[in-house]
C-alpha cells in the first residue's frame, strides 16, 4: 500500500522504517556489512599512575610505591606488545581485521615512563635501558618521515603511509615537539649525538609546520599533506602543547647554544603569557580558538586538562634556567 512502512532492524536493536515498504537502502546494506574500525581505549592513566608512584618513592622511599610503579610499567609494557591479555577485557584499541597499525603515543609516552623509573629505581637500570631502545627504534623506524617533513602519529604496521585515509595523514605538533624532548633526555643519558640531532630535526619541522604565524601559537592538528584536518578542533590553541614547546626549546638552547631556540622559548613564553595565562585568578586557561581567545565558557580544568603539563613545564624549565645561569 502506498504510504505504508516496512519496519527494518536497525542498530543497537533501533528499528529503521522505510517508505513504501521498499528495500533497505544503500545506507543500511552498508552499516550490516561493515565492522568498526576501532574503540576509544588508552593506558595513559596507568602511565601517569606509574610515574606518580615513581617519584613518591623517590621521595619518601615508601617501597610499596615502587612495586605499584614496577607493576604498572610492567603491564603497559605487556599491553602495548600484545603479551598479556587485557584484564579489562575491552580488547584492542584497533580491530585487526578492519584496521591495525602503530601509534606514536605507545613508545615516546613509554620512553618518558621509563627515565622516571631508572632515575629513582637504578636496579633495574638494564630491563630500563633495554626498553628505552625499543621505543626509540620504533620512533624512528616507524613514525619519524624525513621524506614528508613530519613525524605521524598513526602508521601500518610496519610503518606504512596511510596517505589514503585522513587518520593516516594527521601530525599533532605538540607531541612531536613532547617526543623530541623524551628523546633528547634519553640521548644526553647515553651520549647519542646522532639520535640528539635527529629529535632536534623532529623539533624544527614540527614547530614550523605547526607554528600559527597569523595569530600565533601552535596548531593542534594539521594534514601532513595540507589538506583538510579531519578534527573539528584542529586549529584551536592548546596549553599543554605550548608547554612542550617551553621545554623542549630551552633544552635545546642548554644543549647546543643555539639562540634560534632561545627565541622560540621566548616567543612561545610571550604567547601563554599574554593569551593563556589569567593574572586574576590564576592557572592556565586549557582551550583557546585560533585568534587566542578563551573558549565560552573558559576553562581551566576538565576530563583532559589535570594538573600535569603546568606543572611539569614550570618544574623543568625552572631546573633547565637554574643550569643556564651556573654555567654562566
Amino acid at each position: 500500500m502506498a504510504g505504508r512502512q516496512q519496519e527494518l532492524p536497525g542498530l543497537h536493536g533501533a528499528v529503521l522504517h522505510q517508505p513504501g515498504g521498499g528495500q533497505p537502502d544503500v545506507l543500511h546494506r552498508h552499516r550490516r556489512r561493515h565492522k568498526p574500525l576501532r574503540q576509544r581505549r588508552y593506558c595513559f592513566s596507568e602511565g601517569f599512575y606509574a610515574i606518580a608512584n615513581a617519584e613518591y618513592y623517590g621521595v619518601t622511599g615508601d617501597k610499596a610505591c615502587l612495586e605499584r610503579a614496577r607493576a604498572a610499567y610492567d603491564l603497559i609494557w605487556n599491553l602495548n606488545q600484545g603479551l598479556v591479555a587485557d584484564p579489562t577485557g575491552m580488547g584492542p584499541k584497533t580491530i585487526p581485521e578492519t584496521r591495525s597499525g602503530r601509534a606514536l603515543a605507545n613508545p615516546m609516552i613509554y620512553l618518558n615512563i621509563t627515565s622516571v623509573l631508572r632515575r629513582v629505581d637504578p636496579e633495574q637500570d638494564a630491563l630500563y635501558s633495554e626498553r628505552a631502545a625499543q621505543c626509540v627504534d620504533e620512533i624512528f623506524r616507524y613514525h619519524y618521515k624525513p621524506e614528508l617533513g613530519c613525524t605521524l602519529e598513526s602508521v601500518g604496521p610496519n610503518g606504512e603511509f596511510r596517505g589514503d585515509v585522513t587518520e593516516g595523514r594527521v601530525v599533532n605538533p605538540g607531541h612531536d615537539i613532547e617526543c623530541s624532548w623524551f628523546l633528547m633526555e634519553d640521548a644526553n643519558r647515553k651520549g647519542d649525538k646522532k639520535q640528539h640531532e635527529v629529535a632536534v630535526k623532529i623539533f624544527d619541522q614540527a614547530i614550523e609546520a605547526g607554528w600559527d604565524y597569523e595569530y600565533g601559537g601552535l596548531l593542534y592538528f594539521i594534514d601532513c599533506l595540507g589538506r583538510p584536518p579531519e578534527a573539528y578542533e584542529h586549529d584551536m590553541k592548546l596549553w599543554w602543547p605550548h608547554d612542550e614547546i617551553l621545554i623542549a626549546s630551552l633544552m635545546i638552547y642548554r644543549d647546543t647554544g643555539d639562540e634560534k631556540y632561545l627565541t622560540w622559548f621566548e616567543r612561545t613564553l610571550d604567547y601563554c603569557k599574554e593569551h593563556f595565562s589569567d593574572p586574576e585568578y590564576g592557572d592556565w586557561y586549557g582551550y583557546l580558538r585560533r585568534d587566542g581567545k578563551p573558549t565560552r565558557p573558559a576553562c581551566k580544568g576538565s576530563t583532559f586538562k589535570g594538573p600535569f603539563h603546568l606543572p611539569r613545564m614550570l618544574v623543568m624549565c625552572d631546573q633547565m634556567l637554574g643550569q643556564l645561569l651556573a654555567g654562566q
